[in-house]
């Protein structure tokens, strides 16, 4: 783990409905997984989502990409890490989820979001005013 460029860490438990067949995390699950934390990350910093949506603004993914490397199973926990920079419109959240025993990368993400206004892609700059200190501009 490259600690150095992670912004924000959430710990995370594997419940066990959160199991498939095979006795492993539902690969499904990782979705949801990777939104908490970004969840948790925005409660954290105080962004006013609520407020946002109310006068229009939605941030939404836009494309997710995940890597699978080694399943997690009843019992693990695990970290959920993330990092964000930011391409134009777009906010590239990169997170990555390890075991909490051993460092093991479990996923590897890269989810794009967008600001969607009245209906309409715009630039984003009130989310980026929130979340300046973090973002690494390419």
């Amino acid at each position: 783990m490259d600690d150095d460029k992670y912004i924000f860490t959430l710990e995370i438990a594997v419940r066990d409905y959160e199991l498939d067949s095979e006795g492993i995390v539902n690969n499904a699950v990782y979705l949801h997984y990777l939104e908490h934390t970004r969840h948790a990350f925005v409660k954290r910093e105080g962004i006013p989502f609520g407020s946002l949506t109310r006068a229009g603004l939605v941030p939404v993914v836009k494309r997710l990409e995940i890597e699978y490397r080694t399943p997690l199973a009843s019992g693990d926990v695990m970290l959920s890490r993330l990092w964000i920079e930011r391409q134009g419109a777009r906010f590239i959240f990169h997170q990555d989820i390890f075991k909490k025993d051993g460092g093991e990368l479990v996923v590897a993400a890269v989810v794009t979001i967008v600001c969607m206004e009245n209906g309409r892609i715009n630039r984003g700059d009130v989310l980026a005013q929130h979340i300046s200190k973090y973002l690494k501009v390419s």
